[in-house]
Order: C-alpha cells, then structure tokens, then sequence
C-alpha cells in the first residue's frame, strides 16, 4: 500500500510540475501601463515581435502595421519594446508610442518595455522560449524584431528570426483566413 500510495505521489508530482501555464493567463501591461487581457485575443493569431526603435530592422514597423491591417479579423499584432540589444531602444515609453505612431502610423498593440532574455526575462517570453512552458520549441531571442506566433487556440506555433519580414510568405501563411 505504501508503495502504490508513494507511485500516485510521484506521478501526481510530475504531472503538476509538467502542466503549462496558458499564453492567456501572463500579465503584461501596455505602453500606457493598463493590464492587457490577452484572453481577450482567443480565436485569433497573436504575432509577438520584440522591437526597437534605433535598429536597422526598424523599417519592419510599417510592416507590421501592414500585417496588422491585412488581417485584423484574425491576428492580434504586439510589438514588445525592449532595450536588450545594442541599446537600441533607449526612450521611455511615451516617446516610444510617439516615435512609432509619427513614423510608421503603428496601431497595433505596443506593450511597456520588457526584457526578453536573461534573469529579468518576463514570464511571456518564458514562455514563449521553453518547450516546458509552450510544448513545442525552445528558442533564445537573437536580436530585435523576432516573431513568436500563437495560434487561434493559444497554442505556439512557430518563431521566426529578425531577417523574416513581417509579410513574408512564412508567416502569412500561417494565419488561417
């Protein structure tokens, strides 16, 4: 009896320690500072594109303001300022929103400045880097302007590298129209 009580343990243990967190249940807070329910986004694409607004995949803005009208019906754009590479996303996040709107007529989602790698990583590119939280790949952010893309069920289904232009045919393809 003790030996079976001690085996529910273990396998009870291991599923829990297993079990993954869903991409809808991670806090982030918006350029503004307000929470974003990224429930909110069920039954549509999320496109996560950590950004920059001194790199030279900058120009990728217009882009993904592109991406974000073409398919607005099916896929949630979020631009993800982080300062991590090169220093190349110094300002505040008011001049942020400033800069990205005046240059590039973003209206897509921008969220507050984040670290994408390292001991600050915030939880959703945890998650969006560990097949143990996304069950399906792992990745390290290489630069500004990598995409993780979330299917319509909040399921990762792919990551793409800062040479892969938003509109490219590699992503466009996997929105579901």
């Amino acid at each position: 009896m003790k030996q079976i009580i001690a085996l529910l343990m273990a396998l009870f243990s291991f599923s829990t320690s297993n079990s993954q967190t869903s991409i809808y249940d991670i806090a982030i807070n918006n350029i503004s500072g307000k929470p974003i329910d990224l429930g909110a986004f069920k039954g549509k694409y999320i496109l996560f594109v950590n950004v920059a607004s001194e790199c030279g995949f900058t120009p990728q803005y217009a882009g993904l303001e592109e991406l974000h009208q073409l398919y607005k019906d099916n896929l949630i754009v979020i631009g993800l300022p982080c300062n991590q590479f090169g220093g190349q996303e110094p300002a505040a996040e008011k001049e942020i929103q400033q800069f990205c709107t005046k240059n590039f007529g973003v209206s897509f989602l921008l969220t507050e400045k984040i670290e994408v790698k390292g001991d600050g990583q915030h939880p959703l590119y945890t998650w969006l880097c560990s097949k143990e939280k996304n069950g399906k790949s792992n990745s390290t952010v290489k630069w500004n302007f990598q995409k993780y893309i979330i299917d319509a069920k909040g399921e990762f289904v792919n990551y793409f590298y800062s040479t892969t232009k938003p509109r490219s045919q590699k992503i466009t393809s996997t929105i579901k129209q």
